[in-house]
Formats: structure tokens, sequence, C-alpha cells
């Protein structure tokens, strides 16, 4: 069984909807019927799972309980929970899209009237739905805002439901674009379609942590995407080296293991001398050979 992955907007997570039998393909633009309305998505991927997966797979995100059998009914007998995709865009739909210069004069009055409140947040995007009923107007800001009044402005002035979304720092990157350490534009910009957790251990492991968050860190000032990228074949290496603290012998002497070298494949022992002195440091491969 089959699940098409669509994206909305760059700054909301993948969604998870029935291609309804029809022949699709990654980037193909659909529309698609959510609980807010008619949309236009792009298929961003596929998951391949079969009946029990699937039955696991249809979880209320809400409530976190599993959705019944019920649900199913008898004129359609697909799982409920899941929405299905319409059908796939067509040059109508497209022209149906606003247009940059509109989007941006929407942006810019919201601006303005973010300024008359005096609200410390920064709109980075706007996306107008598909069925023209709502404008969604993404921002970013240090914890709640008030914007009630902001919102009622709004829609006066535009004639039409208004939301606002708060986003995360990392998402105004993906929104932007820039260019990252190593002098390629951003992953989050290029390729990557939706945002993964990127923890401190992912650097921990891959030996870099000492070289500063600024070294590790993207311009979202968030640890960079790409330590996920190498993090399997990392562990994969690390599994073959013994504990820190692992007393071992080489060449006749005794001693402790106090460093690892995951790239290397490498382990620094410390030798002690008879009185139980530190005597010297040794760089030693798995194979026992000294570096």
């Amino acid at each position: 069984m089959k699940i098409a992955q669509l994206q909305f907007v760059p700054w909301e997570k993948i969604y998870n909807f029935l291609p309804n039998d029809q022949i699709l393909a990654v980037g193909d633009k659909v529309i698609a019927k959510t609980d807010l309305g008619m949309e236009m998505a792009v298929i961003v991927g596929f998951l391949d799972i079969d009946e029990q997966e699937y039955k696991k797979y249809l979880i209320d995100e809400d409530s976190g309980k599993a959705k019944e059998e019920t649900q199913k009914n008898e004129t359609d007998k697909e799982p409920a929970g899941i929405n299905k995709i319409i059908r796939l865009a067509t040059p109508a739909d497209l022209e149906k899209l606003p247009r940059p210069e509109d989007k941006q004069t929407a942006l810019d009055y919201c601006k303005q009237m973010k300024e008359k409140h005096k609200l410390a947040m920064k709109f980075i995007d706007v996306h107008f739905s598909f069925d023209g009923s709502r404008i969604t107007f993404a921002f970013i800001a240090d914890g709640r805002i008030d914007f009630r009044e902001l919102v009622k402005d709004l829609t006066r002035h535009f004639g039409r439901t208004i939301r606002l979304q708060q986003i995360g720092i990392r998402d105004e990157a993906k929104i932007m674009g820039d260019f990252g350490h190593c002098g390629r534009p951003l992953c989050c910009k290029k390729f990557l379609s939706e945002l993964s957790s990127i923890t401190s251990e992912m650097a921990d492991i891959q030996q870099c942590s000492h070289r500063g968050s600024e070294r590790i860190s993207g311009i979202c000032g968030r640890l960079m995407c790409c330590l996920a990228y190498e993090e399997a074949g990392y562990e994969q290496m690390a599994k073959y080296f013994p504990p820190l603290g692992t007393k071992v012998s080489h060449e006749g002497k005794r001693g402790i293991i106090v460093g690892h070298h995951i790239l290397k494949q490498t382990v620094v022992v410390k030798f002690f001398s008879k009185n139980g002195e530190e005597s010297t440091r040794v760089e030693i491969d798995l194979g026992g050979r000294k570096k």
C-alpha cells in the first residue's frame, strides 16, 4: 500500500495522503482536500507499507490513540483518517496561484499593521489558500504574542479568514536561504523537505563538539542539519571500540584506554610506570599498531 507525502508550504510539516488510485510522482503538484479546505501541494515522497503497518499508521496525532476500524464505511472501503488527493493540478489551477508581487503586497501590509500594534514579531512568509478562503502569515517571535487586534485589522482589510502561524528560526532559514560553512546553498533550502531533530549527541559521536558551537551551528543558530548525514556511519564504527577506562595490555605493558579516534579507528592508551605514575600515552589502532 502506498501513501503520498505532501507539503503545502515550506514551513509546515509533511502530511500523508492517499493517492486515490492515481499515477503520481515526486514533484507533482496536486489538489487535496484538507480539514481547512481545498489546497494545492507538492508531492515530496512516498511511503510503501503493508496492511498491518497501515493500521499502525492510522494514529490520531492529537489523541495518540489508534483510529478505530469503524471509521470505514460501506461506500468507501479505504480507512478513514487520511485524506485523499483529489487530482493532479492543471494549468488552470496554477494560474489561480497568487503572483509574487501580490504576496509581497500582502506581507508588506501585515508588517505595517504589526508596527502599528507594536508587536515583537517578524513576518517571514504568506500563504494564500487554493480556494481563496483564507490567508496564513508565518512569523517568528520569542515566546507567545497577543495578536488578536492585528488579526482583526487584517481580516477587515483582506476580507478573508486570517491565520497567523508561529514558526521556528530553522524554518526562516529554509524559506530565505543562504550559504553554509561549506560554501554551498543551505541543505534546508536546496533539498531537505522536512527538518529533523539535530542533537548534541550527534556532534559528540562525530567528535566535533570541541570545535565550539559557532563551528557546528548553521546561520539559523541551531546545530547544522548535516550532522545527521554521517551519524549512522559513526555509530557503526564506534561499535568496535572498547569503552573508555578499559584496561589493556600492549607490548608487555599494562595501560588504560583514555581516548577514541573513530575515523582513524585508533585508541589512546595511557601507560603507567612501576610506581603507579603516568609514564606515556600512545595512539594505537585497533589492529595493535602504534601511530
